[in-house]
């Protein structure tokens, strides 16, 4: 199949229930994009629609800079960001892969100003580390099926908005340098990152530029022990390149540049010593001895590339305004060698697979306002069109998943009415068209040993198609401060990890896979509360599907075969905002979710439903120089699953609960900043959830142990 990229598409970016952000007036930067509200609150929608937060029947979670920043402090890792400050993500994974890190039990669509960077014809898990924390002005999390998103966006979305400059300032620039390693171990576990960011604004013209390189050291567990590599950090090198730019061409007319580039690879000289949750030892590993060289090539995102051009009219016509994108983004991650991928007969060892996809669309957004007497009205309508071409080769040549081209055309109407100032209605419809096609293809012998292996098929391909329309509908009632209720739905159309149905083909031809789409279908019920210096919000949300994609592992033929079996997840989310005064604040969040395969009620694994979690954090503004955070994360136990033949089998491994104390914080003085970050402070040794849960060999790597963080800001 000839690879080709087209952007002849027009398109949506999204509204409705969409990102948004809540804080108070007083503590918002004052850039384009925000403006003060008479009530003292504001909230931001993912398409730029501002509305109050008292207009959104949704829970939605929004990492502001001054999280991310404080938050780099102590580690730079996104996964580690999110789980520290959103309820209902799953705890990270203390790797580079997001396997398990899903949202209220599902796969979320991660984005970058809301360009996708999942690739969910392929899921690798491997989506959210696409661009370094350093340019994010906030991360915007949408949580639960959402049916104004498209493909992917199953568990909700993950927005990340990149960085403004700010307002009034013709040019500004800051350069930072830090030092991360092991305080019980230092040999060989120091790193280097650097920063450099430089922004300026005028009349007709503004630009924010940035480049990040970072190289981190060996990683190491509480006892000095070099984590496993399997989707390892330990020796990796990343790079950012961030480029942003606007031109005015009056007060209603702008044109923006946006161009980001972001690479991270480990390529370390270590082995791993491989074990699994079945015995008593962790998976770690060990320097090579001289003159052996490590076994394939660097893992991890060889080069994610965005590229976009956007065009905004705040005023189109009566009450009206547009925003229209063109965007193109490509990936290629690259992960471990596996000797499960051999093939002795061909004089296969082993093998190292690679996701590559590349993406092209133009989106299209209306917001219209119109003039009615007595009902506030908002109606956002487009088209979302994307080319999608996804694939799965091995490194040494044999393909494994074929190319799939996708073509996904979309329409969407979303309104939102306002009642007597108290009552809100929103409602909105999408239409999905998908059409996919594929070229005849033949399955990999694959063995696990040499007497367990995979028959190939020779697979006629086609072309599968797809269509879905979807509803959303949410009110909320703004009954008194002390009580807010909402209520929504929200359907999703998903086709997700495709490729994995796809390479495990065990029929004659690609009309006889189960290929269907899976509709979603999430309720949420909440409320929130504003008590003096308290802010109090509750969730709690069901989310149906007539299809899933878990695994079952075949002993015949060593492989995880999918299930499409229908699935039912729930849960709760309990979030409280309080200051303790006006330099103390305190925010705690508890989140817990179950999930069943409903045609047999067995437990979802832990691909899928994490154990619960709790967070707080506690933000000490020492003075107008000084700040201090404080980060307490406690996952609680999750034993839902028996032993089969006296193992733990899958991602069915109990999970026993763990508790991570993280300190961070900064001194200004003049142009230089001073900061220090602290990753598990008190040095436990444990494992994470997933190491916990998988019972793949050399899945069960220990949590990293104590590491420091210390850097210098320089501001001109």
């Amino acid at each position: 199949m000839k690879s080709r990229i087209w952007a002849s598409y027009l398109a949506l970016l999204v509204m409705g229930q969409v990102p948004i952000l809540q804080v108070k007036a007083e503590e918002i930067a004052k850039t384009g994009e925000e403006k003060e509200e008479d009530e003292g609150v504001l909230i931001i929608t993912g398409s730029r629609v501002e509305e109050s937060i008292d207009e959104v029947p949704a829970s939605i979670s929004v990492i502001k800079r001054e999280q991310i920043l404080s938050q780099i402090r102590v580690s730079s890792e996104v996964q580690n960001i999110l789980a520290n400050t959103v309820p209902g993500m799953a705890p990270g994974s203390g790797s580079s892969s997001n396997s398990t890190v899903t949202l209220r039990g599902r796969n979320a669509l991660v984005m970058i100003d809301g360009v996708p960077q999942s690739t969910p014809l392929r899921n690798g898990a491997l989506g959210m580390r696409t661009i370094d924390p350093e340019v994010l002005e906030r991360v915007e999390v949408v949580k639960g099926a959402t049916s104004v998103y498209g493909n992917g966006a199953a568990g909700g979305i993950i927005n990340y908005r990149t960085k403004l400059p700010e307002k009034n300032k013709p040019l500004e620039a800051e350069v930072t340098l830090s030092s991360k390693f092991s305080t019980d171990d230092f040999d060989g576990s120091a790193g280097l990152r650097f920063n450099s960011l430089l922004s300026g604004t005028s009349d007709k013209f503004d630009f924010v530029l940035s480049a990040t390189k970072e190289e981190l050291g060996r990683q190491k567990d509480a006892n000095g022990e070099i984590l496993g590599t399997k989707y390892g950090l330990s020796d990796s090198e990343s790079e950012n390149y961030f480029i942003k730019s606007s031109y005015f061409l009056d007060d209603e007319r702008s044109l923006q540049l946006t161009y980001n580039y972001y690479s991270a690879q480990q390529n370390a000289d270590l082995v791993d010593v491989v074990s699994s949750i079945n015995s008593d030892q962790p998976t770690y590993a060990v320097p090579l001895e001289n003159g052996l060289s490590h076994v394939g090539a660097a893992q991890g995102p060889r080069g994610n590339t965005n590229l976009m051009v956007k065009y905004e009219d705040t005023d189109i016509w009566n009450n009206s305004s547009l925003t229209a994108d063109w965007y193109q983004q490509t990936i290629e991650n690259v992960f471990f060698y596996s000797p499960t991928l051999s093939n002795p007969a061909q004089g296969y060892s082993g093998g190292q697979s690679m996701i590559k996809s590349e993406k092209s669309g133009v989106r299209v957004l209306i917001t219209s306002e119109p003039d009615w007497e007595d009902l506030d009205t908002t109606f956002i309508y487009g088209i979302d069109a994307l080319n999608d071409i996804t694939s799965q080769p091995l490194l040494d040549g044999r393909m494994w998943v074929p190319e799939m081209d996708m073509n996904n055309l979309a329409g969407f109407l979303q309104t939102k009415f306002v009642f007597d100032n108290n009552w809100i209605i929103k409602a909105g419809i999408r239409q999905e068209k998908i059409d996919l096609s594929v070229d005849d293809y033949a399955t990999l012998r694959l063995c696990r040993d040499a007497n367990t292996c995979s028959e190939p098929v020779n697979v006629t391909g086609g072309e599968l198609n797809y269509r879905a329309t979807t509803y959303n509908l949410g009110l909320r009632y703004n009954y008194a401060e002390s009580f807010s209720p909402f209520f929504s739905y929200s359907q999703g159309a998903d086709i997700s990890d495709l490729g994995r149905l796809l390479r495990t083909a065990t029929v004659e031809d690609i009309n006889l896979i189960h290929t269907e789409a899976s509709i979603i279908d999430h309720y949420e019920l909440g409320f929130t509360s504003y008590f003096s210096d308290t802010r109090v919000e509750f969730a709690a949300y069901r989310s149906n599907s007539e299809l899933g994609t878990t695994n079952k592992y075949d002993p015949a033929t060593g492989i995880y075969l999918p299930i499409r079996a229908p699935q039912k997840i729930w849960g709760y989310e309990l979030a409280v905002n309080h200051s303790l005064s006006d330099s103390l604040a305190l925010t705690s969040s508890y989140s817990w979710v179950e999930g069943k395969n409903t045609s047999n009620d067995e437990y979802l694994g832990a691909r899928q439903i994490s154990p619960p979690k709790f967070t707080t954090q506690l933000n000490w503004q020492i003075n107008d120089k000084s700040h201090l955070d404080l980060t307490y994360l406690f996952i609680s136990d999750r034993k839902r699953f028996e032993k089969s033949n006296d193992e733990w089998v899958g991602d069915q491994g109990p999970v026993s609960s763990y508790s991570i104390v993280n300190l961070g914080g900064h001194i200004q003085f003049s142009k230089i900043k001073l900061f220090a970050g602290i990753e598990n402070l008190f040095n436990k040794d444990y494992y994470p959830a997933k190491s916990q849960s998988y019972a793949y060999a050399g899945y069960n790597v220990k949590g990293l142990g104590r590491t420091m963080n210390l850097g210098v800001q320089y501001l001109f």
